[in-house]
């Protein structure tokens, strides 16, 4: 892309300054547009150094309410931020439906730094590759407009620029070590950053070449690009996203109905006997955990009343409380409903070493988001496979996924309920939510199924808890952490 790139000619300069007051103003007006329709723009503004990429979000900024936008400069990761997946700090600063988000640099200069300084082997090239499609895919299906920008310069006038600049005391600073090394290495940089852009030039999300070599002209590329993209999406927004097929291999589970729940069943010297023990085995692999810097996801969901709670405080009585965190997620906040709706899971993940529990999950949008309406068919029949994508993102972090569906009949729910109902210390736990949606037991138990068959990958497959003894799924999920944990730490 960037070695066959032909500019457009740069106009003279009366049409250049009419153009940019009319691309300026059209910008200005778009954003009630973009405010009413709740569209969420993100622009990535990569490219050289001493390319002007700041300049440009500067001159892009002037024209947008400042209420509505935020301009991020995303350096190198941290050592804290090297702790989450890959993905983790980009996914975290989406913007809100209606507004801008602008990031100077990111995941391009990311994966391209440590591939030109020979810190990245092409396997995990490929992996980051893959990662980098699916999430920007990802956006764009959900209704996100993602400006990619490459701001391009020649050896030449970067070298130029580097002089210049170091010349004077006030902008030295404005110049880094990888500006210098970039220059020097001009052509394998070239050759990286060619290669990248090729492979993540997608239809939704294509690159866009800036001639940077002039800050008005530079500015005016810029602004007509983003305004026409804004117009596009704004056309495009009722349109339904085509839907992908699964390309994860998947597990053979069977459906709820086919799942034996009779004698399944401990006595309580077999519970008491098993639980100490499996509690101390699982708390000596949590301090293993730790020192190899291994996350692991555990997720929750099931019936209501099934046990789940009393399952995850099982699990969590053996573990440090330094090193987990239970994460009870309910309906979304206004701000996180903005988003897209993996957005507050990326938010809750856990660093290397530690353990996040999730008291129910992302997989809310294929159960109580498809049947009470909250989210389109197209909506949640997608969200099979984003959820796949997600897990994966997880796996070739290197985290422990493990997935627990609790298992009851209806007979025992009602018992349950009826108890919680009749104990004034358990009313807190019933609500009128859970007697609407008993009614739909039939229509839930459909979704559950759909959910578990299409989403118990080989990498993150379902387990499923029989809970009409509550004692016997507490051991059986103490077994499997601990099998899970055991086949990671081997």
């Amino acid at each position: 892309m960037l070695k066959n790139v032909i500019f457009p000619e740069r106009p003279g300069e009366e049409e250049l300054k009419a153009r940019l007051k009319a691309a300026r103003e059209k910008l200005a007006g778009q954003q009630t547009l973009i405010k009413e329709h709740k569209l969420p723009v993100l622009v990535l503004v990569e490219g050289w150094g001493t390319a002007g990429k700041g300049s440009v979000i500067g001159q892009m900024i002037r024209n947008i309410d400042p209420r509505f936008f935020k301009v991020a400069p995303m350096d190198q990761p941290t050592e804290e931020e090297k702790r989450k997946p890959f993905l983790c700090r980009y996914f975290t600063k989406i913007p809100e439906a209606g507004k801008f988000m602008f990031l100077d640099s990111g995941w391009m200069d990311e994966v391209t730094r440590n591939r030109v300084h020979g810190e990245m082997d092409q396997k995990t090239y490929e992996q980051r590759i893959d990662s980098i499609r699916r999430f920007e895919r990802q956006l764009t299906d959900n209704g996100y407009l993602v400006m990619k920008f490459f701001c391009h310069i020649s050896e030449k006038e970067q070298k130029k620029r580097i002089e210049d600049l170091v010349e004077e005391i006030d902008t030295r600073w404005r110049v880094s070590e990888n500006d210098k090394w970039q220059n020097k290495h001009y052509g394998k940089c070239l050759e990286v950053f060619d290669r990248y852009m090729e492979d993540t030039n997608n239809p939704s999300a294509p690159w866009y070449v800036i001639d940077a070599k002039s800050k008005k002209w530079a500015e005016l590329q810029a602004l007509e690009i983003l305004t026409q993209g804004i117009e596009i999406a704004l056309q495009n927004q009722s349109l339904a996203v085509p839907l992908l097929q699964n390309v994860f291999p998947l597990e053979k589970v069977p459906k709820l109905s086919e799942i034996p729940l009779e004698n399944k069943s401990l006595s309580d010297e077999e519970y008491k006997e098993q639980l100490t023990k499996l509690q101390n085995h699982l708390k000596e692999l949590h301090n293993r955990l730790y020192r190899k810097k291994v996350p692991v996801v555990i997720v929750y969901e099931g019936w209501d009343a099934a046990g789940k709670g009393g399952n995850i405080k099982r699990i969590t009585e053996a573990l440090d409380p330094r090193g987990f965190e239970v994460q009870p997620i309910a309906s979304p906040e206004p701000h996180e409903k903005a988003r897209h709706y993996l957005w507050r899971f990326w938010m809750r993940l856990p660093k290397t070493g530690h353990i996040a529990i999730f008291d129910r999950s992302w997989y809310g949008r294929v159960m109580v988001e498809r049947l009470e309406g909250f989210c389109s068919e197209n909506d949640w029949k997608r969200a099979y496979n984003e959820m796949n994508e997600f897990e994966k993102e997880l796996h070739d972090w290197g985290a422990v996924i493990i997935k627990f569906w609790v298992q009851i009949d209806k007979d025992t729910q009602l018992a349950r309920f009826t108890d919680r109902q009749n104990t004034p210390e358990k009313q807190w736990k019933i609500t009128d939510e859970d007697w609407r949606n008993r009614e739909k037991w039939d229509e839930y138990e459909v979704a559950v199924n759909e959910m578990i068959q299409k989403t118990s990958t080989t990498f993150a497959p379902w387990h499923i808890l029989e809970s009409v003894d509550k004692k016997y799924a507490r051991i059986k999920a103490l077994k499997i952490v601990i099998e899970e944990l055991e086949k990671v730490l081997k």
